[in-house]
């Protein structure tokens, strides 16, 4: 629960012009630290993803610099030195992506009312920040887009877990445990129920008609 604090926190960010997706990020990059600490304390204010927020933001306002000059030989540099893409085939990859999402929004919006519309609504709202975000930067920077992209697939992951009955995901599940059980003995433990959970996801996505945001997926 948020204490009055967190939404000073919040609204604090919001009229420094913190972008959404920065925040979301950062905020998604505290609690992955957090949870690979052995010896872990209940977190329970937002102030603990107040510094990798601010040092997110940071270099989201350095990638800034420079974005309204005219694209020449040292902004073209930088580009490919942040990232191994082209900027217009990640463009054209987070503008397909965008369509996707909207058109599965407004098709579950109509039937739907749940976790997922939801999810779906606010990942429609982060990518279209995202994207216009990484067209303007002058230095965009595609390990930062990647890492937002994930955040983006994480929350419509958990909001597909949430809508799909029990018996949708004990089918998906029998069906990949036949899949995977020859290599079961050949993988260790946790590698086996790492790649067992990535043919879940894989399966849900395919089932609801979720699309891939990641860059692997760019083509």
């Amino acid at each position: 629960m948020l204490s009055p604090m967190d939404w000073a926190l919040i609204e604090g960010w919001k009229e420094r012009g913190v972008p959404l997706h920065v925040a979301v990020r950062a905020i998604e990059h505290a609690f992955d630290s957090y949870e690979s600490k052995q010896r872990k304390r209940a977190v329970k204010t937002l102030l603990y993803c107040q510094e990798e927020v601010e040092a997110q933001y940071a270099e989201w306002l350095e990638s800034r610099v420079g974005s309204h000059e005219e694209p020449g030989t040292e902004s073209q540099a930088a580009d490919e030195s942040k990232s191994p893409f082209p900027r217009d085939a990640v463009l054209r990859h987070l503008a397909r992506s965008l369509d996707q999402l909207g058109a599965l929004y407004q098709e579950r919006r109509d039937t739907h009312d749940d976790e997922l519309s939801e999810a779906l609504s606010r990942a429609t709202t982060l990518l279209a920040e995202i994207k216009d975000d990484y067209a303007s930067a002058a230095q965009p920077d595609a390990r930062k887009l990647e890492d937002s992209l994930t955040g983006i697939e994480r929350l419509l992951d958990d909001a597909m877990r949430v809508v799909v009955t029990e018996a949708e995901r004990e089918a998906a599940q029998t069906e990949i445990d036949a899949q995977v059980k020859p290599y079961k003995r050949h993988m260790e433990k946790t590698a086996f129920q790492q790649t067992r959970d990535n043919l879940l996801r894989k399966r849900l996505r395919e089932h609801v008609g979720v699309p891939r945001l990641s860059l692997f997926f760019l083509n």
